[in-house]
């Protein structure tokens, strides 16, 4: 099998496993959308900012140094593996038991309920538990355990909001001594999402313990520091990705008026979701392409098959841009049916177009990861966070969400565009930068086109969408050809 055949056959089963749990969010979006009130949609949103940023802190780029150093120390992979496990394990630990019993302090702090605070610890807990059996099943290429452990974990989180939201208030009655009143609260729906979160995320670190008995807890205290040290710029430029992934609806909320922000951040959120389509693809490709550059590294032709890689990449991206902006008016009657939400809109295009960049800023980090410079993903993770940060301070009061969705453009544009410059200095890859562009800007041009000038025309922007497919087939079907007969 060929490296692009194994390539796009491990992408497609991670990409399903990943797809479908972030495909959870958008499916669930009518459903919050008709039983919460936009406020609590808000507050839900803006918790599930603080719950990404706690992932990154908990895990602390263990994820990334568990891959580098099972190759690097081959002949010492089962003591790199229980190493990382015991070190994850014990972190993860320690964090509940120091920080629970502060959660009336951080409530009261970050201005939500203690309740929601909990859960959302235990939730920080029991997905930092699972983050290196997840690991382990992708460096030993078991794509298919890896996968129907995130279905299932999709399947009981989808169930439980089902039966929260649908069939509890039915079994629950009037009458004080039944039995599912226990458990029902008309006034405190939104409570129902991290309690569904919370089993998902309990059966799922019960699925893989296993993994737990084959690795074991065993500890090498030098190679933990050596992992450490790999692993911290990883961590800095992860928790720079949070910030610019997740600090927007964080910064909304305390940034607007009180009487609004909630409110505002509920439809900026539930807007947010259409742009999902990109990040599922750009996740997936991801999780599939990573030790595809570790494992491939060393290959004579590596640094073509990344550009090649790169390319089609953005062809994909490229289609995914313009099919969701010229179908948006179906997808937004599909999956945020109350009208009240649709003000927001307009930052669709750019969310799309934003996660594309930082899709295109991930194929190109392979510099900077096979060469050992991992500091260097952390400069630029931090310097799009402060752009992050510094925009949507300034921008937030004056366009509202509008300006959280121009910064979140403008970081990840940067991001991309520094570590192209930087990779030409330290791994040169030969990018078609002509091809790439070209492609990027007939889809950004023919998007533009389809919202503001024929604002959301079905005929005009499949018309759009068709040239623009009729001219990728044209330009790359002699390629595609010859990968395939490889």
């Amino acid at each position: 099998m060929s490296v692009f055949k194994k390539l796009f056959q491990q992408t497609f089963i991670y990409g399903l496993a990943t797809v479908l749990p972030r495909a959870l969010a958008i499916v669930l979006v009518p459903l919050y959308v008709e039983y919460l009130a936009k406020e609590e949609f808000g507050i839900y949103a803006s918790l599930m900012a603080f719950l990404i940023l706690g992932n990154v802190v908990l895990s602390y780029g263990m994820e990334t140094a568990f891959f580098r150093f099972i190759n690097k120390e081959a002949s010492r992979k089962k003591i790199v593996q229980s190493t990382a496990l015991t070190s994850l394990t014990v972190s993860s630990l320690l964090f509940l038991v120091l920080v629970l019993p502060t959660r009336e302090s951080i409530a009261s702090f970050l201005e939500f309920d203690s309740e929601y605070i909990t859960y959302g610890l235990i939730i920080l807990t029991l997905d930092a538990l699972c983050v290196l059996p997840f690991v382990w099943y992708r460096a030993n290429e078991r794509p298919m355990q890896y996968a129907v452990i995130k279905i299932l974990n999709v399947v009981i989180n989808l169930g439980c909001n089902l039966f929260f939201f649908l069939v509890l208030p039915s079994l629950a009655s009037n009458e004080t001594e039944s039995f599912w009143n226990t458990f029902y609260s008309e006034e405190n729906k939104l409570a129902y999402i991290f309690i569904a979160n919370l089993i998902a995320s309990a059966c799922t670190l019960v699925m893989v313990l296993p993994v737990y008995f084959k690795i074991q807890f065993k500890f090498d205290h030098a190679i933990w520091k050596q992992m450490l040290r790999y692993a911290f710029p990883v961590l800095i430029a992860g928790i720079a990705f949070s910030i610019n992934e997740a600090f927007d609806k964080i910064l909304l909320k305390y940034l607007l008026p009180a009487d609004i922000a909630e409110a505002e951040v509920g439809v900026y959120a539930a807007c947010y979701k259409l742009g999902v389509f990109m990040t599922l693809f750009a996740t997936a490709f991801r999780l599939g392409i990573e030790p595809f550059f570790f494992n491939h590294a060393e290959n004579n032709n590596a640094k073509q098959t990344y550009a090649t890689i790169t390319k089609y990449f953005t062809i994909f991206g490229s289609c995914i841009l313009l099919i969701v902006v010229v179908y948006i008016d179906v997808f937004k009657k599909i999956l945020i049916p109350e009208a009240e939400y649709w003000v927001a809109l307009s930052i669709v295009p750019i969310i799309l177009l934003a996660n594309l960049c930082l899709g295109i800023y991930h194929n190109l980090s392979v510099w900077y990861k096979v060469t050992d410079r991992t500091r260097y993903g952390a400069y630029i993770s931090v310097f799009g966070a402060i752009i992050t940060l510094v925009l949507n301070f300034v921008l937030i009061p004056i366009l509202s969400y509008m300006g959280s969705a121009i910064a979140t453009l403008a970081a990840y544009g940067t991001m991309m565009t520094i570590s192209y410059f930087f990779g030409r200095k330290y791994y040169k890859v030969p990018y078609n930068l002509k091809r790439i562009g070209s492609y990027l800007l007939i889809a950004v041009s023919f998007s533009l086109l389809s919202f503001y000038v024929f604002e959301g025309n079905l005929i005009a922007g499949t018309l759009l969408l068709l040239v623009f497919l009729l001219l990728i087939v044209g330009l790359e079907r002699k390629e595609v050809q010859r990968i395939i007969r490889r």
